[in-house]
């Protein structure tokens, strides 16, 4: 049985733009490789961290949201070790309540980019 997971991952700011979508893209296919069902990719792009990671104040950030199983996690986690041009990362396993939550907010019910409904709204109004 598939679990789902999130990554979220820093690279090198460094990096080229096409060299971070590389990097990324490769990470994406390993675990396309491993059987993962990739469910959802956010780009966040180069943002400040809140403390230096190897002399570096940025970095380049990325989420993935998949299903696969622990094995496939497991040599994700390896290749992120291996790799000099990611400064951190963390994979979460999400419950059914996560689940819910990232499938709510991708369909803006919740979170910051919460779609109003004017049907309501309208009738608070009224």
């Amino acid at each position: 049985m598939l679990t789902q997971y999130e990554t979220v991952f820093i690279l090198t700011p460094v990096l080229s733009e096409d060299n971070a979508k590389s990097t990324i893209n490769a990470y994406v296919e390993l675990l396309k490789s491993q059987g993962a069902e990739i469910v959802h990719q956010e780009h966040w792009g180069l943002k400040n961290l809140r403390y230096q990671i190897n002399k570096k104040t940025t970095g380049i950030y990325h989420l993935v949201e998949f299903k696969a199983s622990g094995k496939a996690v497991a040599n994700l986690e390896i290749a992120f070790r291996r790799d000099e041009n990611v400064l951190r990362f963390l994979t979460i396993r999400l419950d059914k309540y996560a689940v819910k939550y990232n499938d709510d907010k991708r369909a803006g019910l919740v979170g910051r980019n919460k779609k109003v409904n004017l049907n309501k709204a309208e009738e608070v109004a009224a």
